[in-house]
């Protein structure tokens, strides 16, 4: 049971609706799929931007969507500083509330939503959700370019728990979780409150820490242990932000997945919810991505 991590920093203001929704459909949902595809208030959005970041983005050209899909601990709205400033500069941009109900669902449930999406997408993964875009890249030709941020990138076979394991560092340990036994069999996993800060969002203020500790958002235990189905695809260009102070999935296991897919690598001092601590890093990322999708 070596696993898991987090994600956000911000206050939700409209928690996972869709994931009670998904939880209570006994398969993939449909009329709540369109629902879940939260696109969060940019009004009520804060961020520190680097505008230079867009400076090779020609203003004739259509932009690709970004659809941003959280990881483990988190919701949509731990992207809030990354929807404000996509927005800003005409990118059509998208953040999924994922039920974090392991690989499988979640990248079926992803998938899913993107079929409600017009043109070519950049697909955005941070933490766990690395695995999931990667599945979904293979299934679905419109994603155009892939970024990873401090995130998992699976091969076949290979699963979170592996992937978290293969370099020391992580503090994902039983020790430092709160588990909820689940009527279905499974276990909902959370971080424990006074653990958050320094296992998932050192690097937070005190207070966004205090309320992102309480708001997280559980993910299912056996999502630690399902395997990855497919290989990312090797023709889709990716990028990867790797967070150098990271005690959820270790800096040398970050930098190792996105070596061997060939990712374009940059780096950010932060801890790992990356979204929220370093979200210029991620719009960089993000902005060289969407400039490759022609």
């Amino acid at each position: 049971m070596t696993i898991r991590w987090k994600t956000r920093e911000g206050q939700h203001q409209m928690k996972s609706t869709v994931r009670i929704k998904a939880l209570a459909a006994a398969g993939l949902v449909s009329g709540a799929i369109v629902a879940s595809l939260a696109v969060t208030n940019a009004s009520a959005v804060t961020t520190k931007t680097n505008d230079h970041a867009v400076a090779s983005q020609t203003g004739h050209r259509a932009k690709p969507t970004v659809v941003l899909v959280h990881g483990a601990f988190a919701d949509s709205s731990s992207w809030n500083s990354e929807i404000g400033y996509l927005r800003r500069h005409g990118y059509p941009v998208y953040a999924i509330d994922t039920p974090l109900r392991g690989l499988a669902f979640d990248s079926d449930y992803v998938e899913a939503q993107l079929k409600t999406v017009k043109g070519p997408v950049v697909l955005v993964g941070h933490s766990y959700a690395g695995e999931v875009v990667s599945q979904v890249a293979a299934k679905t030709p419109k994603v155009k370019a892939l970024v990873y941020v401090a995130a998992l990138i699976p091969k076949v076979g290979e699963t979170a728990s592996s992937l978290i394991g293969q370099f020391p560092g992580s503090q994902l340990v039983p020790e430092n979780f709160r588990t909820v036994p689940l009527p279905d069999g499974d276990t909902d996993v959370y971080l424990k409150a006074e653990k958050y800060g320094t296992v998932y969002g050192n690097g937070l203020s005190k207070s966004d820490i205090s309320v992102a500790s309480v708001t997280q958002e559980p993910i299912a235990l056996s999502a630690f242990t399902d395997k990855a189905t497919v290989n990312p695809p090797a023709k889709t260009p990716k990028w990867a932000v790797i967070s150098t102070e990271d005690h959820a999935v270790p800096t040398a296991a970050q930098k190792f997945e996105a070596k061997r897919v060939g990712a374009h690598i940059s780096y950010t001092r932060s801890g790992h919810d990356v979204p929220s601590i370093s979200p210029e890093a991620v719009d960089r990322a993000i902005v060289a991505a969407a400039d490759s999708v022609r």
